[in-house]
Parts: C-alpha cells; structure tokens; sequence
C-alpha cells in the first residue's frame, strides 16, 4: 500500500459494515488496520499534498480545508452509525503503516479508557438564539422632537436589550440544567459569534450533551419541546455527533 496513511479515528472491532461507496479524504475510500484489539480507520493520502511542505500550504487554502474537513466528518458520521469512534485531529497523517502502530501502542491505554467511558453514547448540540432586532429598533418609529427626547428613546430601547438578552439567558440556563439532568455529562462551549457562525439571532447557548443512544429518542423530544417556548428565542439541536466534546474528561 503506497502513499501516506490519514488516521480519522480510533475504535473498537465492528461487525456492521460502512455505507456503500463512502469515500474520504482525497476520494479514498476507508480501510481498518487492527493493533492489539483496537481499529484504526484510515485512507491512504498522496504524499504531493500530505507531506509536511504541502500539507502546510494547504492548511492556509480554504477551499482545501473545507473539503477535507467535510471528507473527513463524513467518515466519522458512518462510523458513529455503526460503533463508538474516538476521532483524531483533521490532517492527523502517518508514513506508513508501522508509524500508525507506534501511535496506536502509544496511546492505547488512553483509547481503552476513553472507549469505556464513551461505549454506546453519542453527542448532541443544542444552541438557543436570541433575535434581537426588535429591541435595538425599538420604539417609537418617529422623529424625536428634541435633543431630550432622543435620549428618552436611546434609553427606552438600551433597557428592552437587556431586558430580551437577561430573559434569554434565564431561558437558556434553565434548558441547560434541564438537559444536563437528563444526559450523562455536559460541556459548555464559547458561544459563537454571529459573523462566523453565519446564523440569525445572538447565540446565548453553545452546549454538549453526551447521552447513550438508547435514550437520544427521549433527549430530541425534550428539546423540540422547547423550541416554541418563547417568542423571539430560537432552539438548535444538531447531532448525533461522535462524542467530540467528552473524549478528554475534564478535571474534577
């Protein structure tokens, strides 16, 4: 087998066999290389683009970045289909075989470990958006007949945003601990910023949620159960995702 070895994940033997034409990265289609009991689920790269130099420049192509990152995820969503896949970092590359094996022997109590903690649940996404147009247009619609007046309406509508923001906050920490109740354990992300999220609204939620699959029927009904709520506030579930946000534990 020539050309370099890209690694998208870590799991355990499976039985259940991968979609039907899935391709990876670079149009490859994924193959398992077993060590000690544990899958390494690989493709094999070119070196014209995923040696170091290339790989390099690469990296700073968007275009490029955005279809290996998709490649990429879609090996990972087969997998989550079929077993508990441990994903490694995009553009994690190998020259051969053997170096994937040393990797692999290096890491493999941490993989064991990870996969005991992770075994038979996936990640579930949940973002809570607040449109706030309406506050920061606010009343009234007309001129103000002088300078005080101006100010009046200023204030008017500074005290409606943080009236809409606070209630969309309460919001989102209620569903969070809700959620968290009923998931085995949860992450708090950054919330995203509008200009590189592209979405409409604020995001005032960015939450994990990691929930064994056979009770991921119960978590989604929870959550569509919100999105009605409130007018004005926007509820996201994505997922389910291979347990991104829990393979490392966090610190007690």
């Amino acid at each position: 087998m020539t050309g370099l070895r890209y690694v998208y994940a870590v799991c355990r033997p499976f039985r259940s066999a991968l979609q039907a034409q899935l391709n990876g990265v670079a149009g490859e289609p994924p193959k398992q290389l077993t060590h000690h009991g544990l899958v390494a689920v690989l493709s094999t790269v070119p070196e014209r683009d995923f040696a170091e130099e290339p790989l390099r420049a690469h990296l700073g192509d968007l275009d490029w970045l955005t279809e290996t990152a998709r490649a990429h995820q879609s090996v990972i969503d087969a997998l989550t289909v079929v077993t508990t896949p441990l994903p490694l970092r995009l553009a994690t590359v190998f020259r051969d075989d053997s170096g994937v094996r040393i990797m692999m022997e290096a890491r493999e109590a941490e993989f064991r470990r990870t996969l005991d903690r992770l075994e038979g649940r996936v990640e579930w996404g949940v973002k809570v958006y607040v449109d706030l147009e309406p506050a920061e247009t606010g009343p009234p619609a007309g001129p103000a007949a002088s300078g005080r007046d101006y100010l009046r309406q200023r204030r008017s509508r500074a005290r409606a945003h943080e009236d809409t923001w606070q209630h969309a906050e309460m919001f989102a920490s209620s569903l969070h601990t809700t959620l968290s109740e009923q998931a085995e354990d949860s992450r708090l992300h950054t919330p995203q910023s509008t200009s590189l999220s592209g979405a409409s609204g604020r995001n005032v939620l960015n939450a994990a949620y990691l929930v064994p699959r056979a009770d991921s029927e119960g978590f989604v009904e929870m959550v569509d159960r919100t999105k009605d709520e409130e007018a004005g506030i926007r509820v996201e579930l994505t997922g389910p995702w291979a347990a991104y946000s829990f393979v490392r534990e966090e610190s007690a």
